[in-house]
């Protein structure tokens, strides 16, 4: 390994380790024991989720109790805008106007970020008041001006240090720091699980089943997510060469996955906000409609299923953009074989990318239903699974991508200095 190579290793990880510091500085005026407990009794709806991916921030009313989900939010708001307006697309593929279309998704997270952290700072005052303590230690005027900005800075020195492991470090730093707030909360599951086995509540043949279940879970997202068609494209070439024509032969590389951790992150949070919204709430109909709507009932895993469903294909085909393919490659001279150029390869690439959306959609859905049905069936003490489990198994693989294309580099650096 390269000495850059290590270097870039190294500022990632003290990048991350700063992230996982601000996790832990509180906004000033909160009582954090009611909003850890809090968060504790609203472990299983859109809170726990929005916890989770803040690694545990959001229980401790952190400056980065946010995360940078802000950004996430106005990014993907962006990028269905860029499919819809036409403009906004250009704007994107120029190199200037990549430029200023960050720069419009840095102040949306602005925006969204301090709407965010005005509703959570009012939010608060509903919390029940336990053992005679308030959420909220201080006067609500001067609270809110004072939590609005300390989220605020913390969204954007998250933002912040996501850019800078992106040019500096290895991988993507938003990605990643999503991923370490999810890794955070893997050592006290296990330490749940081994007081579970140690007081007897929970069987050793169990966890054992779970372990096996865990590994061929990975396993299986693993090779899905690097599952690809690759359709064959030839472009020709006229090469002296005994006065023939050479074809040099390519390919397009389609994912069965094309729409990636989104689906399951839109369902999820849409179906969770009901039942977050009427959490408070005594009137009877009420509580019935938040219990049919609980993440743990039947009713609402098959929501979930065909939701993702839904959302797969809608995504997909906003990611996939096959007239663009086509137009490209048409333009230099290439096409598919037995395919003619233009609209007719537009439709072959699109009936492809439709057919492997099929079963990329069914593989989403079993993935996000998979944390109920272990709990549900086998008595698992964590949620294993979902959207978490497809974040973690992306970001990994992408930063070992990434890692291994440094060290190609670094070889051929090396080769190029000292000669054959």
């Amino acid at each position: 390994m390269s000495k850059e190579l290590t270097n870039k290793i190294l500022i990632t990880l003290g990048f991350l380790f700063a992230y996982r510091i601000l996790a832990y500085v509180p906004v000033p005026g909160v009582n954090i024991d009611v909003i850890k407990s809090f968060f504790e009794d609203n472990s299983n709806n859109a809170l726990g989720m929005f916890n989770m991916f803040s690694g545990k921030a959001a229980q401790r009313l952190s400056i980065i109790s946010l995360g940078i989900m802000p950004y996430i939010t106005a990014s993907i708001i962006f990028e269905l805008l860029a499919a819809t307006f036409p403009a906004l697309g250009k704007m994107k593929k120029e190199r200037d106007g990549m430029e200023k279309y960050m720069q419009i998704i840095r102040y949306a997270t602005v925006a969204i970020t301090l709407i965010q952290a005005v509703g959570v700072s009012i939010g608060l005052q509903s919390i029940p008041v336990q053992g005679g303590e308030s959420a909220i230690m201080i006067d609500m005027g001067t609270f809110i001006p004072i939590a609005a900005i300390s989220m605020l800075t913390g969204t954007m020195l998250l933002m912040w240090i996501g850019e800078q492991i992106t040019q500096r470090g290895v991988g993507n730093g938003i990605s990643l720091i999503i991923f370490a707030g999810i890794v955070s909360g893997i050592p006290a599951a296990i330490g749940g699980t081994i007081n579970l086995v140690n007081t007897g509540e929970l069987n050793f043949l169990v966890v054992v089943a779970i372990l096996v279940i865990i590994i061929v879970t990975v396993g299986f997202i693993i090779y899905v997510e690097l599952g690809e068609r690759r359709v064959p494209v030839s472009y020709s070439r006229k090469i002296m060469m005994e006065n023939q024509n050479k074809r040099v032969m390519n390919y397009i590389p389609i994912k069965l996955n094309l729409s990636g951790v989104i689906p399951p992150i839109f369902a999820s949070a849409i179906l969770m906000f009901p039942s977050t919204l009427l959490q408070t709430s005594t009137n009877k109909y009420i509580v019935m409609v938040k219990d049919f709507l609980s993440p743990n009932s039947f009713f609402f895993n098959i929501l979930m299923f065909l939701f993702v469903i839904f959302f797969a294909y809608f995504y997909a085909s906003i990611a996939f953009n096959s007239k663009d393919i086509a137009d490209n490659l048409k333009r230099q001279g290439g096409f598919i074989p037995g395919v003619r150029p233009g609209q007719s390869t537009a439709l072959f690439l699109n009936d492809v990318a439709s057919r492997l959306t099929f079963w990329g959609a069914l593989y989403l859905a079993l993935i996000s239903t998979l944390p109920w049905m272990l709990v549900k069936f086998m008595g698992v003490p964590f949620y294993f699974g979902g959207t978490a489990v497809l974040i973690v198994v992306q970001v990994a693989l992408d930063t070992m991508r990434k890692i291994e294309a440094q060290i190609y580099m670094s070889k051929y650096e090396t080769l190029s200095a000292v000669g054959l």
